[in-house]
């Protein structure tokens, strides 16, 4: 039943940051009191595409996070590399026979000794099953400091399924609610004039309907463009229905 109340709780949410508040709470009550959660719909063969169209989501200290995500430390982190490469969740049980069988890079055993130094030292991390070559999702519980690896993996055993649906849960809701990077939130008429186009409206059929000059029209499609980074009206319609910026109810 409490299970049954938090994943109610999850689907109810109506923004990414009430839905994240309530998720870090509900993993706090497991013990891991820290998460990161990242999301890309750009992945290609050989980058995550532009940082600034990830979706990122951490209650980590601002000292750990300006490092590990605002120097880009999580490039090189192995448990992100191991996500990139797998589904599921894993212990972290896994670093030590990295360690041990020497295949962390300089650069992975780098951030390992930055996570010890910031007591990121125990801990799960789950990677979302993905339907598309180019999306991946993730997100990193590290346990309470002082708390060690083999008391976080007989929690698991005890709870690892529950842990998992939750964090299932809010990944899926995550990705039906609105975001967008800071600085590339659209206007009301930006999203507006995008969704008749996305709705094969010409610029003269979303003028008329909206009482605008197509003039105006190809303004506020131009403005779209720019907020959101990309080269083409049709770019910009699927950017902005991936961010669910346009195509979504308003509260």
């Amino acid at each position: 039943m409490i299970e049954a109340a938090r994943v109610n709780t999850l689907l109810n949410a109506a923004t990414i940051e009430e839905l994240w508040d309530h998720h870090t709470q509900f993993m706090a009550e497991y013990g891991f009191d820290r998460l990161i959660y990242g999301y890309t719909r750009y992945r290609t063969a050989t980058s995550l595409g532009d940082p600034d169209d990830f979706l990122m989501l951490t209650n980590h200290d601002p000292c750990y996070t300006n490092v590990f995500v605002g120097e880009g430390l999580y490039f090189n982190a192995p448990m992100v590399r191991w996500a990139l490469e797998n589904e599921g969740a894993c212990s972290w049980s896994v670093l030590r026979h990295m360690t041990d069988s020497g295949t962390l890079t300089p650069q992975e055993r780098r951030v390992v000794e930055f996570n010890h130094a910031h007591g990121v030292t125990a801990g799960y991390s789950i990677s979302f099953k993905s339907f598309s070559p180019r999306t991946k999702g993730a997100i990193a519980l590290t346990a309470r400091k002082g708390v060690t690896q083999s008391e976080v993996d007989d929690l698991w055993e005890r709870c690892g399924e529950q842990i998992l649906a939750l964090n299932n849960v809010a990944h899926l809701r995550i990705l039906s609610l609105p975001y967008c990077a800071p600085g590339r939130a659209l206007t009301l008429r930006q999203r507006q004039v995008l969704g008749w186009v996305g709705d094969g409206k010409t610029i003269q059929d979303t003028a008329t309907i909206m009482g605008l000059t197509p003039a105006t029209v190809e303004k506020h499609l131009r403005l779209a463009r720019q907020a959101l980074s990309v080269e083409t009206t049709a770019q910009a319609v699927l950017k902005a229905a991936f961010q669910n910026q346009i195509f979504f109810i308003e509260k």
